[in-house]
């Protein structure tokens, strides 16, 4: 299946099912979930990258042990709309990801998702260790509840 926009993705759901978040980095990838209703997203892990196939195979597991209908994976757009380099490898491993996966897969604005989620956490007083530990998947997980306000609110954008 390709590679799509969420209001492309949206059409290819179903009324329910749990979709799994990614932040991609480059050392780590920050997965979450949300419920099947679609109405909260969760952190579930961050992965350490190591190959490609190890990764896809470790996101795809646990899409398959959450039931997931579909991926939603962050797409790092600069501030001023462009795409850079890392939205290009964001989206080549999406496209590779889609090769070994049925799963639709939505690629969503995640710019200053990192920011806002270091500012919550430095908030809520978590050390600098206890952020290092979590920022990936509380990241993924601002970015799928960004996509689930989106898919509630009915309006979607090209992106």
């Amino acid at each position: 299946m390709p590679v799509m926009t969420l209001t492309e993705t949206a059409a290819l759901l179903p009324k329910r099912g749990a979709l799994i978040g990614l932040d991609l980095g480059t050392r780590t990838i920050g997965v979450a979930v949300s419920d099947p209703e679609r109405r909260i997203a969760a952190p579930v892990e961050t992965i350490a990258r190591q190959r490609f196939q190890i990764d896809a195979r470790r996101i795809l597991a646990l899409a398959g042990e959450r039931r997931a209908v579909a991926l939603v994976l962050g797409l790092p757009i600069n501030m001023d709309g462009s795409e850079g380099p890392r939205a290009q490898a964001t989206r080549a491993f999406a496209r590779n990801l889609a090769r070994l996966t049925e799963l639709p897969i939505a690629l969503w604005d995640e710019r200053l998702s990192t920011a806002a989620v270091e500012r919550a956490l430095i908030a809520a007083d978590a050390s600098r260790a206890r952020r290092k530990a979590v920022i990936d998947q509380h990241a993924a997980s601002y970015i799928l509840q960004g996509a689930l306000d989106r898919l509630a609110g009915g309006t979607l954008e090209a992106l």
